[in-house]
């Protein structure tokens, strides 16, 4: 389940890619978690205007020493001579290849050397001030995430929040930890534990609730891919407390960015509905996940085991595909055969109306409006209300027409066999 979390974006991406071949798959030219800071520090702290101050003194400075030593200093012949020294002596290096000898290039030089020392010490605090502010800001939840797009962001607090995030980094191989912005109101120490792991040192933090619409704005959630909203445990909340605190941010996710895929864990099944009606791509039931588990196990049928070890994030395993063009609309058992002879995959059934429901009813919605006939027009309309998204259809028969939408649901070679 959380591998259908990170959706491929690119067009021109292939049509089906194995979990071992994404393994091996790097994005290129991504930039580094710091690329931004020189154009955020040269942006916030005036610089444009002390570089203007700067090169007002070199220039002075350059004109001054030329004038007063090209004719009885040979070491300042031209006027590069005199940029050369200038540059020297107001960045404190002093070679002293060259220095003046009349009263007044000395005099020049004594001032150029105060302003280099006081442009340095100016520079250097202020870059200094800059690095302690951004940490400050960045351990706090402060910042703000103005440029970031295409970013996985996670609402809520878990105590298993460690081990949620190793999850969907493992399956997720193109997303990176510095793509991962945590939105929440847990307490300090805890952020400070997730990012003392290495892997998880550039993870962005949001502090804050995440039902407020200005939190969300600063985690920048219109740029964002994926939003996971947890039953959050940050606090003492009561179970209806915590669904209905989903319930609300899915809903302030959804009419602040629609193209954002959203996936909800709710503890109570009575909100799932509501959820629906906030277009969430993928509800999580807890309650009932661990009911189906717990009575699977009571049987004594080993069910429990097979889900979990098809589930269990690795190489292998439960997924969820893309479907070549080429099969759409072609028969089940056309596309069992193509998945198993060339990737050694078995199909296991279809996930029909994937990707944002709210665009998909919208699709099939423009598409049951083309009929001129009313009663077909009714029809059209009342099977587009009864879309459910990301509707799984298990072994459908070998006849079964694969629909436009879909992605295949496979059992992926283990790592036992790809390694054999």
């Amino acid at each position: 389940m959380v591998k259908e979390l990170s959706k491929q974006k690119s067009a021109g991406s292939p049509a089906y890619v194995s979990e071992s071949q994404q393994k091996g798959r790097r994005k290129k030219g991504r930039k580094q978690p710091h690329a931004n800071l020189v154009p955020e520090f040269l942006r916030n702290n005036n610089m444009f205007a002390i570089t203007l101050v700067v090169i007002g003194i070199l220039v002075t400075a350059m004109c001054a020493a030329y004038l007063f030593e090209v004719r009885e200093n040979e070491g300042f012949e031209t006027i590069w001579d005199a940029l050369w020294w200038t540059v020297v002596t107001i960045t404190t290096v002093g070679y002293g290849d060259r220095y003046p000898t009349s009263i007044g290039g000395r005099a020049a030089g004594i001032i150029m050397m105060v302003m280099g020392v006081a442009t340095v010490g100016i520079v250097t605090g202020r870059i200094a001030s800059f690095l302690i502010d951004k940490q400050i800001k960045a351990r706090g939840g402060l910042i703000v995430i103005e440029r970031k797009k295409g970013h996985f962001i996670i609402c809520g607090w878990k105590m298993e929040l460690e081990n949620i995030l190793e999850n969907i980094l493992r399956a997720n191989p193109d997303l990176r930890p510095s793509d991962i912005v945590l939105v929440n109101d847990a307490a300090p120490q805890e952020i400070d534990h997730i990012r003392s792991i290495p892997k998880f040192k550039y993870i962005k933090f949001i502090k804050g609730d995440y039902i407020d619409e200005k939190v969300l704005h600063r985690a920048n959630v219109k740029g964002a891919h994926t939003a996971l909203v947890l039953a959050d445990a940050s606090r003492k909340f009561s179970v209806q407390e915590v669904d209905s605190r989903t319930v609300m941010a899915a809903i302030t996710i959804d009419s602040l960015n629609k193209n954002i895929y959203t996936c909800a864990e709710i503890i109570d099944e009575k909100y799932e509905k509501y959820l629906k009606l906030a277009n969430c791509d993928e509800i999580i039931l807890t309650r009932e996940l661990s009911r189906i588990l717990i009575s699977s196990a009571a049987t004594a049928s080993g069910i429990s085991h097979v889900a979990t070890e098809l589930l269990r994030p690795r190489i292998g395993g439960l997924t969820t595909q893309k479907i070549p063009s080429q099969f759409v609309g072609k028969p089940f058992k056309e596309l069992q055969t193509h998945l198993s002879t060339t990737y050694g995959d078995i199909l296991i059934g279809l996930m029909e109306n994937t990707g944002k429901i709210y665009y998909r009813k919208k699709e099939a919605l423009a598409e049951a409006q083309k009929t001129a006939d009313i009663s077909k027009l009714v029809e059209n309309l009342q099977s587009v209300k009864r879309i459910v998204p990301n509707q799984p259809v298990l072994n459908p028969g070998d006849d079964y027409l694969v629909k436009q939408g879909s992605k295949a649901i496979v059992v992926s070679k283990s790592v036992q066999e790809v390694s054999a």
